[in-house]
């Protein structure tokens, strides 16, 4: 069992080596590539579940229930201890109305710019990946035309003493480069595509939960108890 699992990982390995060797330079950048787009998609992943991406925001809707109950107070302290985007602006968003010092033009501006700024963390990483999705099969292809131009070179060189089966060999592996560089493309673009989509989702569910902390009017006596508290 041990002799048949080290035959089949030096082969594998000969064979990673063998096609590396044949893509050139080109291949050596999409391989590493490759290492980077499934580091950025773990950690990417990882980052959004801390955010609370898939988290259901069971606590932020009672917050935001509390507070269209006209219970301020409380709806503030359910997400004191809460670090998820949308805990952290929900949170910010109720503490501009409580305070006494912000009207409501002055209270929607400083929600706007908590919200930027997690948002900028919820997009963190995607420039990497939109970057990689961009350039790997570029790189591909030119691999490719540099191989085709060798491969030509080659013929030249034989002239009529060329054989057909070494410059239809020289091509595929000039083709090598180009399937490199698409198979790191396409899973790139989908994890790109899939993060965009739940950060866009992200930011409805931001929206439409900081609308209502504004729609409802805060109570007077609230406001002068958070501004009581605070000091």
């Amino acid at each position: 069992m041990l002799a048949a699992l080290h035959a089949f990982w030096d082969q594998s390995w000969s064979g990673a080596v063998g096609f590396l060797a044949n893509g050139g330079p080109s291949i050596w950048a999409i391989a590493g590539l490759s290492v980077i787009t499934v580091s950025l998609i773990l950690w990417k992943t990882y980052r959004l579940i801390v955010l609370g991406a898939w988290s259901g925001g069971g606590r932020v809707n009672r917050a935001v229930a509390l507070w269209s109950q006209g219970q301020e107070i409380q709806a503030a302290q359910t997400l004191a201890s809460r670090k998820t985007i949308r805990a952290v602006l929900i949170r910010a968003a109720m503490e501009a109305r409580l305070d006494d010092s912000l009207d409501h033009a002055a209270a929607q501006a400083e929600t706007g710019r908590v919200a930027r700024e997690q948002l900028a963390r919820a997009k963190s990483g995607l420039r990497p990946l939109e970057l990689i999705a961009t350039i790997a099969p570029l790189l591909g292809l030119l691999g490719t035309v540099l191989g085709m131009i060798a491969a030509f070179q080659a013929l030249q060189e034989a002239g009529s003493r060329a054989d057909p089966a070494d410059l239809a060999g020289g091509i595929w592996e000039a083709l090598l480069t180009t399937a490199a560089g698409m198979a790191v493309a396409i899973p790139a673009s989908m994890a790109l595509t899939w993060f965009e989509s739940i950060i866009d989702r992200l930011r409805l569910q931001m929206e439409s939960a900081a609308t209502i902390i504004f729609l409802r009017p805060t109570s007077p006596k609230q406001s002068h108890q958070a501004a009581t508290k605070t000091e």
